[in-house]
């Protein structure tokens, strides 16, 4: 249906797009997309005709070639970051070519496209872009200190966290979310998720560790009927799952090698097949990985690999674990509490207060969560006291003192062994629960079952 002359006005003068390509053909069909989307459209073909244009007025969205005849896109990218940090950049790739997609984003680009242009990519990139947030407000229209308010706390760790949250959920760069067990991975996923124009979008998390090797490719990419025995019908995999949204890839480093190389092409090219299907399909997925490894020291040791690790580890967000930010201990505790006690905590003394702030932690957040949980069911009048806690068993664990004549090994051994036989049975000997209270993966935890000779 055609546009009236004054409805393309009205929309030109809140969207215009900037396209730098020295290619004719490529901004012709760049040209026509767009005003076919009802934008109004500048083209170039150099890098200084694109700075002359970017110097009369504001653009919403600029999509620029990597390479042209006066030098290369990422100086329109770091410009465009540098005087004008409202418009989103888009860098258009030659194909394959995944070293100059990451550099891209890692300068600030909002996402990439590769050539040769599917028209589906390309209107799915423009509609989320011209739906970014702009200032301090998120995609849901919530100011950011509502939303952010998840991460709970007041220290300057906290707040530098809830800060990159906020860049971050502004671009469709693949995030790497480090930090220990506990310390909130898959909860700062979820606030970039919800902060940004795919926030309508399912949120996918996967745990790479749950997942038997012989299924992983079927998981991720989805199946046709007759593929393999067992395969009764078509089924998505986890990446249409997660088409328009956020793919969270937990404990990635837990994945095969095999997986990786499998993993690489849907990353750069969005596009996945299906087992058992001829033809590719497109996918419109945002990537979030994370570990409590050191997933540069996987790679050091060859069990992850180095392509993988830098499409994956575009921009890294380090979640700092609960002992750097221990002021925090007191609003987390509030909040826990009234999250498991409703409307009437109980009130903790200030003995148990100070020996929680003063407590090391381990296992973070979760840890801390776990204390209290129990310490709520063991207290009696109203009131958590210091024994309540059972901070010494807890420190016990952490780090006691061998029996006599009981090697460093077997010390460490025994105590494992314990830890693990309490998860198992307060979850019935179910290993992918009992991985998950322990804040393990499940091939770390079958693993370890093995190794001490744990039986049901």
């Amino acid at each position: 249906m055609s546009v009236s002359r004054m409805d393309r006005r009205q929309r030109s003068e809140l969207a215009r797009v900037l396209v730098v390509d020295d290619e004719a053909d490529i901004r012709e069909l760049l040209d026509l997309t767009l005003v076919r989307m009802g934008l109004s459209v500048d083209c170039a073909a150099t890098v200084a005709e694109a700075k002359k244009f970017l110097e009369r007025g504001p653009y919403s969205l600029c999509l620029t070639d990597m390479r042209l005849p006066d030098g290369e896109g990422l100086e329109i990218v770091r410009e465009i970051g540098a005087h004008y940090g409202e418009t989103p950049v888009a860098v258009i790739t030659a194909f394959g070519s995944a070293d100059n997609a990451v550099a891209a984003l890692k300068a600030g680009a909002f996402d990439y496209l590769a050539k040769p242009l599917a028209l589906d990519q390309l209107r799915a990139l423009i509609k989320s872009a011209l739906n970014l947030p702009h200032g301090g407000e998120a995609a849901n229209g919530k100011t950011v200190a509502a939303t952010g308010g998840q991460l709970i706390g007041a220290s300057p760790a906290i707040f530098y966290v809830r800060e990159m949250i906020v860049k971050l959920a502004r671009s469709q760069a693949p995030v790497y979310i480090s930090g220990e067990s506990g310390s909130g991975k898959e909860l700062a996923a979820r606030l970039i998720h919800s902060q940004s124009t795919r926030n309508a979008a399912p949120f996918v998390p996967v745990n790479c560790g749950a997942i038997p090797e012989n299924l992983l490719e079927s998981e991720f990419f989805g199946y046709r009927k007759g593929a393999f025995p067992g395969a009764d019908g078509d089924r998505d995999g986890f990446f249409q799952a997660a088409n328009g949204g956020t793919l969270f890839l937990d404990e990635v480093a837990d994945l095969p090698l095999a997986m990786q190389v499998n993993l690489l092409r849907p990353i750069q090219e969005k596009r996945v097949r299906k087992v058992g299907a001829a033809n590719e399909e497109p996918v419109d997925v945002r990537l979030v990985s994370a570990t409590h490894r050191k997933l540069k020291d996987c790679v050091d040791a060859a069990t992850f690999r180095l392509d993988l690790y830098y499409r994956l580890n575009v921009i890294e967000l380090k979640m700092p674990p609960l002992r750097e930010r221990q002021e925090d201990i007191p609003l987390l505790v509030e909040a826990a509490l009234a999250r498991m006690c409703g409307a009437n905590p109980p009130e903790l003394t200030d003995e148990a207060m100070r020996a929680l702030c003063a407590y090391s932690y381990p296992g973070n957040v979760r840890e801390l969560e776990n204390i209290l949980e129990r310490a709520t069911a063991l207290c009696t009048s109203g009131k958590v006291v210091l024994d309540d806690l059972q901070l010494a068993a807890e420190s016990a664990v952490e780090g006691g003192v061998g029996r006599d004549g009981e090697t460093l090994d077997d010390h460490m051994n025994r105590i494992e062994k314990q830890v693990i036989v309490e998860a198992l049975a307060k979850t019935g000997f179910n290993r992918t629960a009992a991985a998950r209270l322990l804040g393990v993966t499940f091939r770390s935890l079958r693993y370890r079952i093995e190794r001490l000779g744990i039986e049901e």
